[in-house]
């Protein structure tokens, strides 16, 4: 099974490597699609790449790609177990914010990775990912602060799964106050991923 996944997520990096749906593609150094376990049972999407990103091809592999690693030891989990990626495969020039037009424009490859790998749980890593993926099932987001932490049961392409909004790593480093509340939200994930019952669950589903 993971074999099949792997191959169709290949298929779908090939076409992301050559797209050229939005203004994106004439300022890239390098389209990134995403990388991790094709069999992941948590996703975790993140905005736009960045400088580093850009230059190497690969998810989070700057100073928000180390703190996300981070995240993702408090969660005792490991980068090879989970599948990063970002709603725009593209950096936006001067690492600002993807607009509406880039973002629709790569929509198709994101939902086309979750239908691939159909994961357990999708973490959304900021404002953007989470309003796509909860825009799926109507719900408006304004801000990631009223939502993190919380948790919601969404259907993509007919398979459920458990969304849970939180900070962009970015933020964290931004400020560091924030790095507590991410924390506090990979604590979750872990818990969700070991199968602990959480208190309150119902309520949040």
């Amino acid at each position: 099974m993971c074999e099949s996944r792997k191959a169709v997520l290949e298929a779908i990096a090939k076409e992301v490597m050559s797209c050229t749906k939005c203004q994106l593609h004439k300022t890239r150094t390098n389209a990134v699609p995403g990388e991790g376990n094709p069999c992941a049972r948590v996703m975790l999407i993140g905005e736009a790449p960045g400088y580093n990103e850009d230059i190497q091809g690969r998810p989070f592999v700057g100073s928000a790609g180390n703190l996300l690693n981070q995240m993702l030891k408090i969660a005792n989990m490991s980068r090879e177990e989970v599948f990063i990626t970002n709603v725009v495969k593209c950096r936006p020039p001067n690492n600002r914010d993807p607009n509406d037009e880039e973002i629709e424009a790569c929509k198709y490859f994101l939902l086309a990775q979750i239908k691939a790998i159909k994961p357990e749980i999708i973490m959304c890593l900021g404002r953007h990912s989470t309003k796509v993926l909860l825009g799926l099932s109507g719900l408006n987001v304004d801000s990631i602060m009223r939502v993190r932490g919380e948790l919601k049961k969404l259907l993509v392409d007919e398979n459920e799964v458990i969304c849970l909004p939180t900070l962009h790593p970015a933020a964290a480093l931004y400020n560091p106050r924030l790095k507590s509340l991410l924390e506090a939200d990979f604590r979750l994930l872990s818990t969700l991923t070991t199968g602990t019952r959480i208190s309150g669950l119902d309520r949040w589903l």
